[in-house]
């Protein structure tokens, strides 16, 4: 039996804030969550390293202004959707050596975290509320425990634990954290089976994609910088980072097929800021776009491409630009990870560097109307309303459980 969660109080926390300029899972679950329930998300808290570091950009100052008493901390983004900014400063604790250490002040910074919220709870009335956590691992961890809220859902989507800044203390932190959490969800049906070794709660609930912007019926203006080009245009659209992916292979393809032009749409990091691309005559570097205009971009794309590098981080991770591009109908050259097989009927995946060579001249070849239809046809199966549907079913269930569970120990006790 299917339910739907309505008129609840939700809470959100994760790791990115409201203020975020490129896509998240997080916000547009809170969105979709705030068609019928109560939402209130909750940004980042600041801690001390950050503020003397990055206290320059506009949103971190914004933040600040709250925490010197400026500005009101909370937001109407929608009738049915608030935004805070937390006013407690967070102590810098991942360079902490030791978990055990770890640990103590990590519940300190909880301890700050939880009063936030409660603050910002009580300025709404919100009680009895379903505290929601997209992937914080170390700000979460004592939250169910300190604000006991009427269920604790903890939701999965990186293998966190395999990068810098969470290997140290994430892979102890995390499956605690993953056992304690009333219900535990994934967009990935490899992190579900990580999340399963701890919790028998765990489910999968698909992933969703904003198909009101990439609507491939919409006809958009070719961008300028893409006016002039003459001859196939392989694009690709996101963080350009080489934490994610083998740059490598755009060397290779853009140096052995000069006549092709690969255009690249998202901010470099240093990596990518310095290679050898930006002396291809056929590579363009667009630069960070506001996320509105990407469809313009892929509209404009003979081919679209996803050149991910095959780590512990990316393996499983699910990818949400394969959606976009679907959903815009584009054929789609992709590195073979486990995450992808779920795509292959609707993408040519790679395996190595002479792979996409070949696939980019097969996808240009092959494409045609029918392909289109059927791309678009599969990403439209990954609405955001499918999966909060599921989302809500699994946290229905586990609350009548709660429920359940509690009236059988209110009837031994008496």
């Amino acid at each position: 039996m299917k339910h739907f969660v309505r008129n609840k109080d939700i809470v959100i926390i994760g790791l990115q804030p409201w203020y975020t300029d490129i896509g998240s899972n997080c916000k547009s679950i809170a969105l979709e969550f705030a068609k019928t329930n109560r939402v209130l998300y909750i940004n980042i808290p600041l801690n001390r390293n950050v503020i003397r570091t990055e206290k320059s950009i506009p949103e971190i100052r914004r933040h600040l202004a709250v925490i010197q008493g400026e500005k009101d901390p909370l937001e109407q983004v929608s009738p049915s959707l608030w935004n805070y900014y937390p006013k407690r400063i967070h102590e810098s604790i991942n360079w902490i050596p030791h978990s055990h250490f770890f640990s103590i002040f990590n519940h300190l910074n909880n301890k700050r975290f939880s009063r936030d919220i409660k603050d910002a709870c009580q300025r709404l009335g919100f009680e009895n509320y379903i505290l929601f956590n997209d992937n914080d691992i170390f700000r979460g961890h004592w939250l169910k425990s300190i604000l006991k809220p009427s269920l604790y859902v903890y939701y999965c989507r990186d293998f966190l634990t395999s990068s810098g800044y969470f290997k140290k203390h994430g892979k102890t932190e995390e499956p605690l954290h993953i056992a304690t959490a009333d219900l535990a969800l994934t967009n990935s049906t490899q992190i579900l089976q990580y999340l399963q070794k701890f919790n028998d709660n765990s489910h999968y609930v698909g992933q969703g994609c904003d198909l009101e912007l990439f609507d491939a019926n919409v006809r958009h203006n070719c961008p300028k910088e893409l006016e002039n080009i003459k001859g196939p245009i392989i694009g690709y659209v996101g963080n350009l980072t080489t934490r994610r992916l083998d740059i490598s292979i755009l060397l290779n393809i853009a140096s052995q097929r000069p006549e092709w032009n690969f255009v690249l749409v998202g901010p470099e990091d240093e990596v990518f800021q310095n290679s050898e691309l930006h002396h291809f005559k056929n590579v363009i570097f667009t630069g960070k776009k506001e996320i509105a205009l990407l469809p313009e971009y892929m509209q404009a794309f003979d081919v679209c491409i996803n050149p991910q590098l095959i780590n512990q981080l990316t393996i499983g991770n699910y990818p949400l630009k394969i959606d976009e591009y679907l959903a815009m109908g584009k054929p789609i050259v992709a590195t073979n990870t486990l995450a992808m097989e779920m795509f292959n009927k609707y993408c040519y995946l790679a395996i190595n560097q002479k792979d996409y060579l070949n696939l980019i001249e097969k996808a240009l070849q092959e494409n045609s109307i029918n392909l289109q239809k059927e791309r678009i046809v599969f990403a439209n199966e990954h609405s955001w309303k499918n999966s909060v549907r599921l989302i809500f079913n699994y946290i229905e269930n586990t609350l009548l459980s709660k429920a359940s569970n509690t009236r059988n120990l209110q009837q031994s006790a008496g």
